[in-house]
């Protein structure tokens, strides 16, 4: 039975360090729904009782960002592949932040150093639900894949601002993403 939360209480921040992966969906009215993976270790941060945060590393597209430049609504799921069944979602507003604006050392603090770090997207949580999971599968991790921090350790910094000039300055619907320099 689902369950709806004020905040987001010690026993819910226990659980997100806990799962290796969340998933983020933004939409526009019209166009692709985006949703997507996210993992790698300390990309996430819980900011405050209703206020989160993820790092986005480069990748193929950047669509959660040219989303939000113009619909700023986001969902999170994470999901317990463990013993303990349980999906939470997170659902708010969000905005990107780069690595040109004034807020974006003092959210970089909260997050592990990966090469190739894009944007955080700073998100107000608006409803906390917990769900039971009992359908969603065990399964085990066995480790981070290493390929994109090792892909943007070989660019260097010049090369994965060339790839973001060449790759992630507009979404696939054709939207700009915010990431001029």
């Amino acid at each position: 039975m689902a369950k709806e939360h004020d905040h987001l209480s010690p026993e819910i921040v226990t659980f997100i360090q806990a799962q290796p992966m969340f998933f983020v969906a933004t939409a526009i009215d019209q166009g692709r729904v985006n949703l997507s993976p996210k993992g790698l270790g300390g990309s996430f941060a819980v900011l405050g009782p209703k206020r989160v945060a993820f790092l986005k590393l480069t990748g193929s597209g950047n669509e959660t960002a040219a989303h939000l430049l113009i619909n700023n609504r986001i969902s999170l799921m994470f999901c317990s592949f463990d013993l303990k069944p349980m999906i939470l979602r997170l659902y708010g507003t969000g905005r990107s932040v780069h690595p040109r604006d004034p807020d974006w050392a003092a959210l970089l603090v909260h997050f592990t150093p990966h090469p190739g770090s894009r944007q955080i997207i700073d998100v107000a949580v608006d409803s906390i639900i917990t769900s039971c999971g009992y359908a969603v599968p065990r399964m085990e991790l066995i480790a981070d894949r290493p390929t994109l921090t090792d892909w943007a350790t070989k660019q260097g910094e010049a090369g994965v601002k060339a790839y973001w000039q060449e790759k992630n300055t507009l979404s696939l619907d054709g939207l700009p993403t915010g990431i001029e320099e």
